[in-house]
């Protein structure tokens, strides 16, 4: 026996797709709602197996679609705003399916959603996202119709159609994967009518689901199907866990859960499987629960989540997380203190005094001496500039300093020879006799070739003596050709004793 309804529920195919989605849950014979199908097409429209069919934008498109532009569908549906009206008087529930990205789905869904509730009925939208294959631009008008979209509705769910390419291990053709888009669709239009129009033991009418979805904006819906010991878990963990899901269930706070099973089902395996969507929802969640018996399904249970009641939710996270991002930014953008150099014992110009060095690093010019930390209000004040240059000045001059009083190379001893009494040493340090001139050959000499000088002789003497031959000694060849006067030199080595005589040649006075 089927059960009459109580409530009038019609499904709205709206464009190429949304008709597709109408055509499938006929096929599935799903009962208690009445299909109405709309479309710029007009031999889409003869295909379909609609109760009622509407065809817009004749004017304008001539029955040959929107050509995939929103804008097209939108006009259409405008200007057939009062024939949408009248196929969707005294409505309860209306549900608007479509396919978002085309043309006419796109564009006049949001127009027909927007009268639907203008009459009071409880609005759900249920759209599909196309497939990655059907481009860029296709997507970025579903995102806009699904904007577009939400704002004419209670509640909306959405349908990736790519998840469910990427749910499947099965390499779908392309007429497949439209088919399982289809088939999601009608489950979940399926799924929310039977909450409403199959009876059960915990009943859940029409009054729940309107609580649940009424100004919801968005909704999220799950199904899952298990058989077994554990099969109330299983399928609750398959419902809220579905790949199909846009987002998580997470802080839901309007929550229905609604079981179909054998007559065999527990309560304890129900608590068990309601309390894990529990565990999901907001802790003062409106959750309800509904029991169907169905002797159909024997040893396997069905259950339906439909969570909602996102928004408040959202907005404070949302808010949490500005105000967070914007306190690790401040603090990210504070530069971090310098640490204190270990080796200038000199503060820079412009820079703050450096703290005291502790014990255990003592200083790399200084001796290591404990430092007691001043306290906060005594800290030293920065040096002046001109102290500073006039300490830097110092440190300077004490180094040239340091380099001027550095011993000189030690000079290689020369001891006087001894003469007779009353003699004066001049020329040899030898008598003629054994006479060997000691020698040192100034090679290049201010840049003159070693044959265009003479090498000079090195001699003893620190007087200048007089060249005239009659102050010779006997001992000494008188006949040695004349050298230049000798340069006097005094004082240069103290440690010489007798005198010595140094010959310039002539090309150096």
């Amino acid at each position: 026996m089927e059960p009459a309804p109580l409530a009038v529920i019609r499904v709205v195919g709206v464009g190429g797709g949304g008709v597709n989605a109408v055509n499938r849950m006929i096929e599935s014979n799903l009962r208690g709602v009445e299909f109405i199908a709309i479309n710029t097409d007009a031999q889409a429209l003869l295909m379909s197996d609609a109760d009622v069919k509407l065809e817009i934008g004749r004017e304008s498109t001539r029955g040959l679609g929107a050509g995939a532009d929103p804008e097209v569908g939108k006009a259409a549906a405008t200007a057939h705003e009062d024939d949408i009206r009248e196929v969707l008087r005294d409505s309860n529930m209306v549900f608007v399916t479509a396919g978002e990205g085309g043309g006419t789905g796109t564009g006049a869904a949001p127009i027909v959603a927007g009268i639907a509730r203008e009459l009071g009925a409880l609005t759900i939208g249920v759209v599909t996202r196309p497939f990655q294959f059907e481009g860029r631009r296709r997507e970025q008008q579903a995102d806009r119709g699904i904007e577009a979209l939400r704002e004419q509705v209670d509640a909306l769910i959405v349908i990736p159609n790519q998840r469910l390419l990427e749910s499947t291990e099965e390499n779908l053709s392309v007429l497949e994967a439209f088919r399982a888009a289809d088939q999601v669709l009608q489950s979940s239009v399926q799924g929310i009518t039977e909450i409403i129009t199959i009876p059960g033991t915990i009943n859940v009418d029409f009054a729940d689901v309107t609580t649940t979805l009424k100004d919801a904006k968005t909704a999220l819906m799950g199904i899952g199907t298990a058989t077994g010991p554990d099969r109330a878990r299983v399928s609750v963990d398959m419902a809220i866990s579905s790949p199909l899901l846009e987002s998580s269930m997470d802080g839901a706070d309007r929550v229905l859960i609604f079981f179909q099973g054998g007559t065999d089902m527990g309560m304890q395996e129900m608590n068990d499987a309601a309390e894990m969507v529990r565990e999901l929802a907001d802790q003062d969640a409106n959750v309800i629960i509904g029991y169907a018996p169905n002797e159909e399904f024997a040893d396997e249970i069905k259950v339906t989540v439909i969570a909602a009641g996102f928004g408040s939710k959202d907005a404070s996270a949302a808010s949490a997380r500005v105000v967070q991002t914007s306190a690790i930014s401040r603090t990210a953008a504070r530069p971090a203190p310098a640490a204190p150099s270990a080796k200038s014992a000199v503060p820079t110009r412009n820079s703050e005094p450096s703290e005291p060095r502790p014990a255990s690093q003592p200083s790399a010019e200084t001796p290591a001496a404990p430092q007691p930390a001043p306290a906060p209000a005594a800290a030293p004040a920065p040096a002046e500039p001109a102290a500073e240059k006039e300490e830097i000045l110092d440190g300077i001059e004490a180094r040239l300093a340091q380099h001027r009083h550095e011993p000189a190379a030690k000079v290689p001893e020369l001891k006087a020879p001894k003469f007779p009494a009353g003699t004066e040493a001049v020329g040899s340090l030898r008598p003629k006799a054994e006479q060997h001139k000691p020698e040192i050959k100034l090679t290049g000499l201010n840049g003159i070739p070693d044959a265009k000088h003479e090498p000079l002789a090195v001699t003893s003497g620190i007087r200048p003596v007089s060249p005239d031959a009659a102050s010779v000694p006997d001992y000494v060849d008188s006949s040695r050709e004349q050298r230049a006067p000798a340069l006097r030199l005094e004082h240069v080595f103290d440690d010489i004793a007798g005198d010595d005589e140094l010959d310039i040649p002539d090309f150096l006075k």
